[in-house]
């Protein structure tokens, strides 16, 4: 299926259905607004994803038919694109990305029985009994006390100072990070909330220079971090800045420029992993779409791969057992290959994986260390 192909399916979601040739699977991400930037390339992954297994006859011998809806980063506008899709009856839905969207929309695909891949990070969306939610990344759970344990071996850290974006995502991370850190008696001597979409960080570099902390962290939306990263350069910031996925992702390291080297931190997901199958497809994503892509283009992709997986193991399209079939599933590369790595989905949908520490060299992320999956 071509990207064409796709945004049709954007104008016209109405009549957009299964039928005895295709699988209605359809995606409604964050394609402009705040959320654009992670929203296009999950987008981007995904159609890489529909665009190989179509070529090879689809799944079970049915095509994917997967239209693309804005959610404009608005989490009122996802909820009603939801529903605009549970109303034609789909095997399953993508996204959205934004923790924000994927609360409100989550009551919906419980209630249809249908499941939904999401990329949002925030804890409470596994946390509230649903059957129905999976994730394609790391929830804050999973990827915080692996934060953590760095901030307490890797930097020695006594004390830190949190900076994180006045949303569902980044709520859910301080809230996270702060028990994290309880747990280490780490001290936390700076708890600093920003808004989404904010463009001066001079106020909050002021807060975080005066409590002197042994390390920053920095929880922001990819815009938001380029400009906190900007004014903790200008401001001299000394203490090491350190983030998870978002941080040290290419988006932010392009629009921070200098600004962003030495930033260490967590990545769950990266083009960057010293790991074959995830350098060969990020090879195969920049020729088809000429952009490097970051960790939300592999969420996408490995996200079709894994519905791909599960609804062959049952020979069946059917969204209920879809559910009761991936909840403890470990998938291997050996077993699907386009999977780029081994994934085990826990009861709640959440995943685990390796995951990587890296560090900003040359404007570039540079990984310096495999970690080992949490249920190991």
């Amino acid at each position: 299926m071509s990207v064409m192909a796709a945004s049709l399916g954007l104008a016209t979601p109405a009549l957009a259905q299964s039928t005895a040739t295709t699988v209605y699977m359809p995606a409604v991400i964050e394609l402009s607004g705040p959320g654009a930037v992670s929203g296009t390339n999950f987008r981007d992954g995904m159609l890489l994803a529909v665009e190989e297994i179509n070529a090879k006859g689809g799944i079970l011998g049915k095509k994917i038919d997967m239209p693309l809806l804005d959610t404009q980063s608005e989490a009122g506008i996802s909820r009603s694109q939801i529903q605009k899709v549970l109303d034609n009856k789909p095997y399953v839905i993508f996204g959205p990305v934004f923790s924000g969207s994927v609360m409100v929309d989550i009551a919906l695909t419980q209630q249809a029985e249908i499941p939904e891949i999401v990329g949002g990070e925030a804890a409470a969306i596994t946390q509230k009994g649903d059957r129905y939610v999976f994730r394609t990344s790391f929830g804050q759970q999973f990827s915080m006390p692996k934060i953590a344990n760095y901030v307490r071996d890797g930097v020695k850290a006594k004390s830190v100072a949190i900076v994180w974006v006045n949303n569902d995502f980044g709520k859910g991370g301080r809230d996270t990070f702060t028990k994290e850190m309880a747990l280490r008696n780490i001290k936390v001597v700076a708890d600093i909330s920003t808004e989404a979409g904010q463009a001066d960080f001079s106020a909050d570099v002021v807060k975080v220079k005066a409590a002197n902390a042994d390390a920053i962290f920095v929880y922001l939306n990819e815009e938001e971090s380029a400009r906190f990263l900007k004014e903790a350069k200008k401001q001299g910031i000394k203490a090491p800045l350190i983030g998870e996925t978002t941080l040290l992702g290419q988006k932010v390291i392009d629009l921070a420029g200098g600004a962003a080297e030495g930033v260490r931190g967590h990545v769950g997901l990266t083009v960057d992993a010293p790991i074959p199958a995830v350098q060969e497809f990020a090879a195969r994503f920049k020729k088809r779409f000429n952009y490097l892509c970051d960790h939300n283009g592999i969420k996408g992709y490995t996200g079709v791969y894994f519905v791909k997986y599960v609804t062959e193991k049952m020979g069946k399209f059917d969204s209920k057992l879809f559910a009761e079939t991936a909840h403890g599933l470990t998938i291997t590369p050996k077993q699907e290959p386009q999977m780029l790595m081994e994934a085990t989905w826990d009861k709640n949908g959440d995943i685990d994986r390796e995951s990587f520490l890296g560090e900003v060299v040359g404007g570039k992320q540079k990984i310096v260390q495999i970690l080992p999956k949490l249920g190991k």
